[in-house]
């Protein structure tokens, strides 16, 4: 019974050692290391890339900066009576526009009248007392040539003329302030432009406190925004050169709003790094509005005749900025370049010759001297939007 599970068992063994022999074996006959060494000597011989190029264009390229607005008026005026009183009848109508100089509003003028009416009837009275000081005064400078009179005399009657004539400048004087104070009864539009809500109405009683209503410039207006520390010196520049032409573009719009440059803050805000600026924009239409937000677009500089490539064709990483371009032998070349300004899908850069094939998709499984094959022989216009092709993906080249 032993001698036959020992043989059981060692018949079993060997099968197992066999199958185990059949099963690591490659097919006809073929190690299995081998089998895998052949496997990548294929992956090495895939063919080139495909890839999408483009033509640098050269043309000219506004330098702008851009940010977003606050519509604001070059004047606003409070209007408050200068006397305490009672209106009597408001001449315009809220959202009226107004010129300067228009009447607004009428305030109860009889006490000030009385009072006026009185200082000239003063004034009168001291003409009167002055013409006969003054008869007197020549009549008594006749008698003292015939030694009819004293000097002393005369002297008297000059002290009284000069002193008549004093009282009566005092007098026109306060004429004067009477009628100052009787021209407070009537309120005129100090600048033309829109009345805003009127607070009061016929019989309300006002005091120097008392806000009648306001009134807004609106042609022209301002429009105040920030923009970065870095941009001042450019902004100044461009200050200095002439008019800086500063455009707005309200909810969205695609239509421009022309204005220029009318003033830069004296001092940057440490905290925010920020400079405050305001531009000036005719506004005889009414199209902006203060307190309105606008986006606004703010032309420091023009490159000249620079060269523009679409952005998704340049690559940044650790050893700087360069695009691929496509050499005479069909592979892919490094060219450096520097990114000069940026503006939507495209920028302007420095570094080409501007005769070279940018490739602008596929680049992802680039490297340098790796071969190419351009998908579109013609080359695209990147002035045109169906040129300007998104990356898709991470670039290797850019890892």
């Amino acid at each position: 019974m032993k001698k036959t599970t020992l043989g059981v068992l060692v018949a079993a063994a060997v099968a197992i050692g066999a199958g185990a022999w059949q099963f690591t074996r490659a097919p006809h006959g073929e190690p299995q290391g081998e089998q895998h060494a052949g496997a990548g000597n294929k992956g090495r011989g895939n063919g080139p890339t495909t890839v999408n190029v483009v033509t640098p264009k050269r043309r000219d390229v506004p330098v702008t900066l851009q940010a977003n607005g606050t519509v604001s008026p070059i004047s606003t005026v409070d209007l408050h009576p200068q006397t305490t009183s009672t209106i009597v009848k408001v001449h315009v109508k809220e959202g009226q526009f107004v010129k300067e100089g228009q009447l607004m509003f009428s305030l109860d003028s009889r006490s000030e009248s009385a009072n006026l009416d009185k200082a000239e009837a003063q004034v009168q009275r001291d003409r009167a007392s002055l013409a006969d000081l003054e008869r007197q005064y020549k009549r008594s400078m006749e008698l003292l040539s015939q030694k009819f009179i004293a000097q002393g005399a005369v002297d008297t009657l000059k002290s009284q003329v000069d002193a008549a004539r004093a009282l009566l400048e005092a007098d026109i004087a306060a004429a004067r302030a009477v009628r100052v104070d009787q021209s407070y009864t009537t309120i005129k539009a100090p600048m033309t432009g829109r009345v805003g809500a009127i607070n009061v109405y016929p019989g309300s009683l006002v005091q120097l406190s008392t806000s009648l209503t306001t009134i807004t410039q609106l042609d022209p207006i301002n429009v105040a925004f920030t923009v970065p520390e870095t941009s001042l010196a450019a902004l100044l520049d461009a200050q200095r050169a002439g008019k800086v032409p500063v455009q707005v573009f309200q909810n969205n719009s695609t239509t421009p709003i022309e204005g220029h440059l009318s003033f830069i803050d004296n001092t940057v805000d440490p905290q925010a790094g920020v400079i405050r600026v305001k531009a000036q924009f005719d506004n005889r239409d009414t199209r902006l509005w203060p307190g309105q937000y606008v986006n606004t677009a703010l032309t420091v500089q023009t490159l000249k005749n620079a060269l523009v490539v679409p952005q998704n064709a340049i690559i940044t990483n650790s050893h700087g900025t360069f695009v691929y371009t496509v050499g005479p032998d069909n592979t892919a070349k490094v060219a450096n370049v520097e990114r000069v300004h940026a503006f939507g899908v495209d920028a302007a850069v420095r570094g080409l010759a501007g005769d070279e094939k940018i490739i602008v998709e596929g680049k992802q499984n680039l490297r340098p001297g790796g071969k190419v094959r351009v998908a579109d022989t013609r080359g695209a216009d990147v002035s045109r939007p169906d040129a300007r092709v998104a990356e898709r993906g991470n670039p290797k080249g850019a890892e």
